[in-house]
């Protein structure tokens, strides 16, 4: 087996975008049509960890590997950067947060490094802005809602806005809950939008008292129902029926059966 380099990947995709030669997808892309893609690749390499399967990590690694050699060619045609100095950046941006490894300074733990991490960042944003800053700057519009609702908030609790206690953020949930029971009798939908908004993100801010990772515990959440679900569809499929000649009750007395066996 031969052992490709880098260097090989970034010629395969200069020739994927070459003007002749390569090909027509790959030609027509920009930045904005591929990015979709390279967030779609992130979240396949977090669901290979989420499985534990080692030889689709290494698959969808290098697939995101790709989208950053492709997002990395397109600016060097531009004449922005290359792939060289994508590398670059990172290794100053590494060395310059990890003082106390590349450097003299020390840190106790990791909890007093993260909080130098975010102080070198902060620092990092105060110095790039030309114009006003806060402290949300720089929290990416592309996370995905619940991340970056968790994020929002760690920054503002930053500055001590946030609940002493999870009791409040408990109170805040109820209190969010009954805006949404109410708006549900009047019925106006974009009004409903933004309370069941707040609703969320008040239920964000409650996993992250509690010390839960909010996008990963939805994503728990999703993978246990859609165990249970595919269950319970054999489920009725060993009585010889399909979901559609099942009611409701049939089908929440099978979700139960599942849901016991599981507690088994």
């Amino acid at each position: 087996m031969s052992h490709r380099q880098i260097g090989d990947l970034l010629t395969l995709m200069a020739t994927l975008r070459d003007p002749q030669r390569g090909c027509p997808w790959d030609r027509q892309q920009t930045f904005k049509t591929i990015a979709p893609y390279t967030l779609e690749e992130a979240f396949e390499v977090a669901d290979a960890i989420e499985q534990n399967d080692m030889a689709a990590l290494r698959e969808e690694l290098g697939d995101l590997l790709f989208q950053v050699v492709f997002h990395a060619r397109m600016a060097e045609e531009a004449g922005a950067f290359g792939f060289n100095e994508v590398v670059e950046a990172i290794i100053e941006k590494m060395i310059r947060r990890h003082p106390h490894v590349f450097g003299d300074a020390e840190v106790a733990d990791a909890e007093e490094q993260t909080r130098r991490w975010e102080m070198q960042k902060a620092a990092e944003r105060s110095a790039k802005s030309s114009g006003e800053t806060s402290l949300l700057d720089g929290v990416a519009l592309g996370l995905p809602a619940l991340t970056r609702a968790e994020k929002l908030q760690k920054r503002a609790a930053r500055a001590g806005f946030d609940w002493p206690e999870v009791k409040g953020v408990v109170a805040k949930v109820h209190e969010e809950l009954k805006e949404v029971e109410d708006e549900l009798v009047h019925g106006e939908s974009e009004a409903l939008q933004g309370e069941i908004g707040d609703l969320l993100f008040s239920v964000v801010n409650l996993a992250r008292h509690s010390g839960i990772d909010a996008e990963h515990a939805l994503r728990a959440a999703n993978l246990k129902f859609e165990r249970r679900f595919r269950a319970v569809e054999r489920g009725i499929a060993a009585q010889g029926k399909a979901l559609s000649d099942c009611n409701l009750e049939e089908l929440d007395a099978e979700w139960d059966k599942v849901k016991e066996q599981e507690r088994r």
